[in-house]
């Protein structure tokens, strides 16, 4: 494609603050960047993917009221973490985060083991205490 045919739908999420760097022919036929805030296409597939996502957070949501599953793994699902990636930012075992999931463990879990959380999810420490969703 040529520089001048770069897609430039502008009706994307990020609405046009931010431009993705494609490759396309300049004047003199050699390969260059040019920025483009998006077209149709992969603005209904990013959109369908957010809303996937939105979906999945709901869900472990409902599972945090029902009492299934601990606050971590909302914040965890919210963060765009799975139970490998969390365990590298906390220093722990992955089979520790898993039981850290569950709230007969989640209950018992110290100050400090809180914080540490509360810090990796860059959210209030009091939030997870009192097993607030935000």
């Amino acid at each position: 494609m040529k520089k001048n045919e770069v897609p430039q739908d502008d009706a994307n999420m990020l609405e046009g603050k931010f431009k993705e760097p494609c490759y396309a022919l300049d004047e003199n036929g050699k390969y260059t960047t040019v920025g483009s805030v998006g077209w149709e296409a992969k603005n209904i597939i990013m959109q369908d993917a957010w809303d996937e996502v939105g979906h999945r957070i709901e869900k472990v949501k409902q599972q945090v009221i029902n009492g299934n599953l601990s606050p971590i793994a909302y914040y965890m699902e919210k963060n765009l973490m799975d139970v490998k990636i969390l365990a590298a930012y906390m220093g722990l075992w992955r089979w520790t985060v898993k039981r850290h999931l569950k709230m007969k463990h989640f209950d018992k879990l110290s100050h400090v083991l809180l914080a540490k959380y509360a810090e990796t999810f860059d959210i209030e420490l009091t939030l997870l205490k009192n097993k607030e969703l935000n």
